[in-house]
């Protein structure tokens, strides 16, 4: 049987009991903009600052076919985000992909890096897809801003 409480996700137990449930809270529109660019010499990002530009809440996708370097961007973004974004709770969950990129991705990104290899069963990526966005809701609902790269 439990014991004692001490926290939860960080704060004291009576705290978490108050705080307001991600579907109640009100959606707005991208009011604050993410910058991306870092450094003139990285293109990525400065071209996605130019012709994409992001905003806080917004959703974006990447389509790519395989080998096509997307996995490169994220990480460009990651690192930006991290960089220009210091307020900003970066999360990069990876589903389905190869041990080394998840690695490679562990130690170029200041970040959360949760993933869930290709040889892991199909409900390991559900589940960890599911539990990445889960955890990404408690921490709006703690006031946080939270940015989510997602890879499949």
């Amino acid at each position: 049987p439990l014991v004692r409480l001490d926290t939860i996700n960080g704060m004291e137990p009576d705290e978490a009991k108050r705080r307001p449930e991600f579907y109640k809270l009100t959606p707005l529109y991208p009011q604050e903009r993410l910058r991306l660019e870092t450094e003139p010499h990285i293109l990525t990002t400065r071209v996605i600052d130019l012709v994409m530009p992001i905003g806080k809440g917004q959703r974006a996708l990447i389509v790519s076919p395989p080998k096509a370097g997307k996995t490169m961007v994220l990480q460009a973004i990651a690192n930006a985000i991290t960089r220009n974004n210091p307020e900003c709770h970066l999360m990069v969950v990876l589903v389905d992909e190869r041990p080394e990129e998840v690695t490679d991705m562990q130690r170029s990104v200041k970040g959360e890096v949760i993933a869930a290899t290709f040889d892991r069963p199909p409900q390991d990526h559900t589940t960890v897809a599911e539990l990445a966005i889960e955890r990404a809701k408690r921490l709006v609902e703690l006031g946080h801003d939270v940015v989510v790269l997602l890879d499949s």
